[in-house]
């Protein structure tokens, strides 16, 4: 059967919802915490608008797959909140993790139109999803956005070769210690009238199969060497995840070398 040709009240309406998504979309951009910080770094209010328009948020409770290796690449991710786990699959099933991705990271780029690798959510993930054509047009329009993405990807090299030599040449000890400072940040203070604490927090949302798999340890030797921190008074355990560097400096001479284990 022939369909109605839409109304001109249903054309506005439309415009109108698409507008409202637009300027709703672009608030949030404006208030989230990430647009100070990786690829929305200095893009400006027109950028932040364009890549509002360009994108979608979406909410990934845990366990969710973001990719999978092997398929189309046809999506890119910018997270922000969250953390996101990366691995590459064996032929017999077998997975080894690769790294994690957390807020102000993104997922997506491929070499050959194909994901090079699979990512599965941590926690509760919210990430922005752009298209692949509608992001290569942002790339062309805005400047910034291209130099914040090579600097993205310089880092992720960098990490790389911190990964290889991770695996290659560091002790248990000294594995364990890396993986606890690479994941920590100062944390901020709750208010304007409060002082920062400047005790750094290691945000570790996965399990410890996820890190021991990271690392090339076993679970035993993760928790073992776990335990035998808290019981020098490096570290110590907090809520939501967490473990407090009690002594930054004493935990990155482990994890450089400059300690007997």
């Amino acid at each position: 059967m022939p369909q109605t040709p839409p109304s001109p009240s249903q054309h506005t309406a439309g415009r109108q919802m698409r507008h409202e998504r637009t300027e709703g979309d672009l608030q949030h951009c404006l208030l989230c915490d990430r647009n100070s910080g990786g690829l929305c770094n200095r893009i400006g209010r027109d950028g932040l608008e364009a890549l509002a328009s360009s994108s979608r948020r979406l909410v990934l409770p845990p366990g969710s797959t973001m990719v999978e290796e092997g398929q189309a690449a046809e999506s890119f991710f910018n997270i922000t909140r969250g953390t996101v786990k990366l691995f590459k699959s064996l032929p017999d099933g077998r997975r080894q993790i690769t790294g994690f991705a957390d807020p102000g990271q993104f997922l997506g780029l491929s070499r050959a139109g194909l994901y090079a690798f699979g990512a599965e959510t941590v926690d509760t993930v919210h990430v922005c999803r752009f298209q692949r054509p509608q992001f290569e047009a942002l790339l062309n329009d805005l400047p910034h956005l291209k130099r914040n993405l090579l600097t993205a990807i310089t880092d992720r090299l960098a990490e790389a070769q911190e990964q290889m030599l991770l695996l290659g040449r560091k002790t248990a000890r000294e594995k364990v210690a890396s993986f606890l400072l690479g994941r920590t940040q100062t944390e901020q203070p709750p208010s304007d009238d409060a002082q920062p604490d400047p005790t750094p927090v290691a945000s570790v949302p996965m399990t410890r199969v996820d890190i021991a798999d990271y690392l090339g340890l076993t679970i035993e030797t993760v928790s073992r060497t776990i335990s035998a921190l808290r019981r020098e008074k490096l570290i110590t355990s907090t809520e939501n995840h967490c473990i407090r560097i009690l002594s930054p400096d004493a935990l990155r001479q482990i994890a450089t070398g400059q300690t007997a284990g």
